[in-house]
């Protein structure tokens, strides 16, 4: 759970916010000569070490909250982690790469992407590796039930539930609720990788998604829920432990699984998340983010953010290769 003292961010510096889509930027343009060379981990460590470096300059007291990798054995910026040279006090969620394997196979969806909110402004999921996750466009509807919620989103939509399109990561763990939806009428879109990629689709109107439902990593949840609050969307979560020992640190802590979290748990104030397209993404209705790729002066990278009450903007920008980064946006 979030703080109960916890002073919500009111907005962020634009210099500051700058900062922080220049610094997923770094991370998406360092992994370029990476890109489809089969290493995950090379990937990884990579986009940790430019990402971590670029935050470190940045005028803020920043603190990081969840950081993907700790699940996967794999590099990351961890938890407890302290970045910037001090100022306005955030929190961080963070994935240096989303798509990992994406990345490292050169297939589309791979991402750099991060969030942040005030101090203690999102939900402590302590030792949780793992929730089970729904996100929807419409609002106040993600705690329904998946037959509910199709036929609620059929009915908003005046159309079929086939026409409802349910986004579910393909694992054995997302079976049950890929049947139920099915069941429901809805049609199922399975994906391998990037939940955070489709969850912000189906978090917009007008995308090809309409929810999207299942098991996935935890850190991912916290970096979803800012650009659901952001966006006026909605999500509801729980803890999903996926092995004993997972849940056995999560009774210890104090957490259970049969406790849903809303919302106003996972992210109750103000958010911002930035993102930059290490392969081409899509993470809304506004076309496709280009992979970043290598020209004369630098890497070309497209970005894209969302903040409170305000639309999706998208950024071209060119980080060079002393690692400045220059170009159209904010």
């Amino acid at each position: 759970m979030s703080s109960p003292g916890a002073a919500p961010l009111a907005d962020l510096d634009g210099r500051v916010a700058r900062a922080l889509r220049n610094a997923t930027a770094a991370a998406a343009a360092s992994v370029v000569p990476l890109v489809g060379s089969g290493d995950g981990m090379a990937v990884d460590g990579t986009a940790v070490d430019a990402l971590r470096a670029a935050l470190a300059a940045i005028a803020v007291d920043g603190r990081v909250v969840a950081g993907e990798g700790e699940k996967d054995a794999a590099p990351m910026l961890a938890p407890g982690e302290r970045f910037g040279t001090g100022g306005l006090a955030l929190d961080l969620a963070v994935d240096p790469v989303d798509g990992t394997r994406l990345a490292a196979s050169g297939r589309d969806g791979a991402m750099a992407v991060l969030a942040v909110t005030g101090r203690d402004g999102f939900a402590d999921l302590g030792p949780a590796h793992y929730l089970a996750k729904q996100v929807t466009w419409l609002p106040d509807a993600a705690g329904l039930p998946i037959d509910r919620l199709v036929a609620r989103l059929a009915e908003v939509r005046g159309a079929a539930p086939a026409d409802v399109r349910v986004a579910v990561q393909d694992r054995p763990r997302n079976a049950d609720v890929a049947a139920r939806a099915r069941a429901a009428g809805a049609t199922v879109v399975p994906f391998e990788h990037g939940d955070i990629e489709r969850s912000l689709r189906a978090a917009q109107p007008g995308t090809d998604l309409d929810v999207v439902t299942g098991i996935g990593g935890a850190p991912e949840g916290l970096l979803t829920a800012a650009a659901v609050r952001a966006l006026g969307a909605d999500m509801v979560a729980s803890y999903a432990p996926q092995s004993a020992g997972e849940a056995e640190r999560l009774v210890a802590s104090g957490r259970s699984d049969s406790t849903p979290l809303t919302l106003d748990d996972l992210c109750p104030g103000p958010a911002w998340l930035f993102l930059s397209a290490v392969t081409a993404c899509r993470p809304g209705a506004d076309g496709v983010l280009e992979a970043a790729r290598r020209e004369a002066r630098g890497i070309r990278v497209a970005s894209w953010d969302v903040g409170p009450e305000r639309a999706p903007r998208r950024s071209e920008l060119l980080v060079g290769d002393d690692g400045a980064v220059a170009g159209a946006g904010r």
